[in-house]
C-alpha cells in the first residue's frame, strides 16, 4: 500500500483493478486542513486520462506489474511492434499506449516492457539514447550575439530536438529520452 507522498510523476498505481501511471502530482496545503494532492493519471489499457484527488489518509494500490525487456522492430500505421528478448514472441501496442516515447523508438532499441497480467500495456524507455542527426542548418560563426546558442535538429526518428551550434548533420549525439534534451555529442 501507497501513501500520497508516496505518489510521484511516472509511478504506476491501481484503480478499479486497473493499471495507472501519474502523468501529473501537485501538492496542495489547505489552509487549517490537511494536505491534498491532485494527480492527472492516465490508465494503461484503455489510454483514458482521469484528474484525482487523495488526503493525507488515503491508501493506494500498487500496481501489480512485471517487467521484460524488449526490442523495438517496426512501425506499421498506429502500431508499433515488439519481439520479446526471452521467447523471442512479438507483440505490438498502439500509438495511445506508447504516447511521446514514439519520438524515440528507433529499429533494434532496447526497451523495458510493462506488462498487466501477462499482457504488454506500456514501455519504458532508457534514460538516454543515441540518435543520428539528419537535418540542421549549419551553426555561423556569430550567431551567439542573439543569446541563441542552440539551434533545432531533426533526428532519425523525425523528433526535433535543440542542439548546439557545433553540431552538424550526421553527427550521432546522446539525448535524454525524459526531457528531451541534448545531452552530449558521441
Amino acid at each position: 500500500m501507497l501513501n500520497m507522498n508516496d505518489l510521484k510523476l511516472g509511478r504506476v498505481i491501481a484503480v478499479d483493478n486497473q493499471p495507472y501511471i501519474i502523468l501529473s502530482a501537485q501538492h496542495v496545503q489547505m489552509g487549517r486542513g490537511g494536505a491534498i494532492l491532485r494527480t492527472k493519471i492516465k490508465n494503461l489499457i484503455s489510454g483514458r486520462v482521469l484528474e484525482k484527488t487523495y488526503k493525507s489518509g488515503d491508501k493506494i494500490d500498487e500496481a501489480d506489474l512485471t517487467y521484460q525487456k524488449s526490442s523495438f522492430l517496426y512501425r506499421e500505421g498506429n502500431n508499433f511492434y515488439f519481439m520479446d528478448s526471452e521467447n523471442y514472441e512479438q507483440f505490438f501496442l498502439n500509438k495511445e499506449n506508447i504516447g511521446s516515447a514514439q519520438d524515440y523508438l528507433k529499429e533494434g532499441l532496447e526497451v523495458k516492457t510493462m506488462l498487466f497480467r501477462n499482457k504488454p500495456v506500456a514501455i519504458e524507455l532508457p534514460k538516454k539514447i543515441e540518435l543520428k542527426v539528419i537535418q540542421t542548418e549549419p551553426g555561423i560563426r556569430g550567431d551567439t550575439a542573439q543569446g541563441s546558442v542552440t539551434k533545432p535538429a531533426t533526428m532519425e526518428t523525425g523528433c526535433q530536438i535543440n542542439v548546439p551550434l557545433f553540431i552538424n548533420q550526421g553527427n550521432l549525439v546522446r539525448v535524454n529520452t525524459e526531457t528531451g534534451q541534448y545531452v552530449e555529442r558521441v
